[in-house]
């Protein structure tokens, strides 16, 4: 299951290598030969592994790349290939809904943030932060023409990073043409609790009844997706048309997302 070691490592940029994962074996190539060989210097390693020897200097010197650093801190919070029906990974979908629903990715610096809604307040997201290993702090509280959201204290990019490859939008949401695989992958309780979040974050009230609409600026596919996860998850019916989705009353409350 998603994020794994390439997919995380794949979300950066490198100069030199068109595919930064290759960055990711190399280093540990020139790690593992000096683990072998304690006295071989820069020329040495880079010769027996034919890379330049300026690059191995930097590795030797305890320069850690980008990606390999972003790969660490993920194993020491667990989201590396989580198993699909263990706590952290119930944690990062239910993390994922929020961005989704609620939230955005930065295209510069792939911090997560996530706003409340008139259902989802800044407690609960907080949760579900809090539910991978990772503390918030509030932003935008006093500016007027800002959202107030939630963003990670630490490790920011790589959880943004490790959401992405999980299928969250870099960047521009409207572009999202499917749902996250990874939200299939999951077992029916994981899954239910994804389709709660975002129902609560998008679900808007009609004034005379509890019916609610999901309306979003997003791909028909993207749209119909939805549609299928709410079928998968709830035995109520629900209705697509342009643009969105109509939610009854008795769905709603079979699916608690009121």
């Amino acid at each position: 299951m998603e994020p794994t070691p390439q997919a995380l490592a794949r979300t950066y940029t490198d100069r030199v290598y068109p595919d930064p994962w290759e960055k990711v074996l190399d280093y540990r190539r020139v790690q593992e030969y000096a683990a072998e060989h304690p006295k071989a210097g820069r020329v040495r390693v880079g010769r027996a592994l034919e890379l330049p020897a300026s690059r191995v200097r930097g590795w030797l010197d305890d320069g850690v790349p980008d990606p390999v650093r972003a790969i660490n801190t993920a194993i020491d919070h667990g989201w590396l290939e989580p198993e699909p029906d263990n706590e952290v990974a119930a944690g990062l979908v239910d993390l994922l809904a929020h961005v989704l629903a609620g939230g955005s990715i930065s295209k510069k610096w792939f911090t997560p943030a996530v706003a409340p809604g008139r259902r989802v307040d800044l407690d609960e997201i907080r949760h579900a932060f809090k539910r991978v290993g990772v503390e918030t702090t509030t932003r935008n509280a006093d500016a007027d023409s800002r959202a107030t959201e939630l963003v990670p204290k630490e490790d920011a990019s790589v959880l943004g990073r490790c959401l992405v490859t999980m299928g969250a939008a870099h960047g521009d949401k409207t572009t999202l043409e499917r749902l996250p695989p990874v939200v299939w992958e999951v077992p029916a309780p994981a899954r239910r609790s994804f389709a709660q979040i975002y129902v609560r974050h998008r679900g808007l009230n009609y004034d005379d009844k509890s019916t609610k609409r999901i309306q979003v600026n997003r791909p028909a596919s993207f749209i119909q997706d939805l549609r299928y996860l709410l079928d998968d998850v709830v035995d109520g019916s629900v209705t697509v048309d342009d643009g969105g989705i109509t939610i009854p009353a008795d769905t709603v409350r079979e699916l608690r997302a009121a």
